[in-house]
């Protein structure tokens, strides 16, 4: 928190704020998605590189002869064998959506106390005191999501790292911003969080479309191209049909590769999630008192969990 006001007075409160616990997670939910997007990238690639060098005509020689396409293709399925064995022996894709959710779910905690949301509206306005009561209870919350995310495999690096175990959950930030005014905590919670997120469900959103669209193309062009040959070497033009076969696999590998990033659900998602957003925008600035505070922000954060955002995905996809 850096202490400076914004346009309407506020405070500025970044993800820099954020307690220690929450940057090792994200940090780790960052690289594993880099593994596992990684993995699935090279596997694909490695199996059009092997029907490439199936389909690649060969000169005529003798049966012992080595073959360099032969053995492209060997290398390209061994590796394409050897990179997932190593994917699931790390768990990344796992390990990537379980560090995610704790980021995200420590950072919501966070973000609930330090501007009274639910359960935290233990502030009387206007009296410049606190019941006490929030700091036991953002513990309490805490350790009872990361326990739940535990179960299912979520790894707590604080038994293995000292500076994380000792580290404070409720930073000097924070604090500082809870024992703000009703005035300033939502005029820096509608400008850091709220619009921050809607910001970014709208760029996600729009890459989202632009790649979907890419890949579509891609798709298109190349099943196009294998029908064409497969045309030629129905009327006896083309004798070789190992190239429509390579056709046939670069254009299965573009459309595995657009399924595995979930484009189509995530654009309808998101989208929806933006609107959400930006009618709870409009309500926090004009309506919400500060009785109704509480609960608008703990609305706010459960339109930006990540279980809800799945939930769309499954049901709007």
């Amino acid at each position: 928190m850096t202490g400076t006001s914004g346009a309407t007075g506020s405070v500025v409160f970044r993800n820099t704020d954020l307690p220690a616990l929450f940057h090792h997670a994200d940090a780790v939910a960052v690289a594993r998605q880099r593994e596992a997007v990684g993995s699935v990238r090279v596997r694909l690639l490695l199996l059009v590189v092997g029907a490439v060098a199936v389909a690649l005509p060969s000169p005529p020689a003798p049966a012992d002869t080595f073959r360099v396409t032969g053995a492209l293709a060997v290398l390209a399925y061994a590796g394409v064998l050897l990179t997932g064995y190593r994917a699931a022996r790390r768990r990344a894709a796992s390990q990537w959506q379980l560090n995610r959710s704790a980021a995200e779910f420590i950072k919501s905690l966070c973000w609930r106390y330090a501007v009274h949301g639910t359960p935290f509206d233990t502030r009387s306005e206007g009296s410049g005191t606190d019941s006490g009561a929030a700091d036991p209870l953002f513990a309490e919350r805490l350790e009872e999501g990361l326990r739940e995310l535990a179960k299912v495999g979520w790894e707590d690096p604080r038994p293995a790292d000292g500076s994380l175990a000792g580290a404070e959950l409720i930073t000097p930030a924070m604090r500082r911003l809870r024992a703000e005014s009703f005035g300033t905590r939502r005029d820096t919670y509608v400008r850091d969080r709220l619009i921050e997120q809607r910001n970014w469900y709208h760029r996600s959103a729009e890459h989202s479309r632009r790649s979907s669209r890419m890949w579509a193309s891609a798709v298109a062009l190349l099943t196009l191209l294998a029908l064409f040959l497969s045309l030629l070497h129905t009327v006896g033009v083309a004798e070789n049909a190992g190239l429509t076969g390579a056709l046939s696999a670069a254009a299965a590998g573009c459309a595995a590769w657009t399924a595995f990033r979930r484009q189509q659900p995530l654009i309808a998602a998101h989208s929806l999630v933006e609107k959400d957003l930006a009618a709870m925008h409009s309500a926090m600035e004009v309506s919400v008192t500060g009785a109704q505070w509480p609960s608008a922000v703990y609305e706010t954060e459960r339109m930006v969990s990540p279980q809800h955002t799945d939930w769309l995905v499954r049901h709007r996809g």
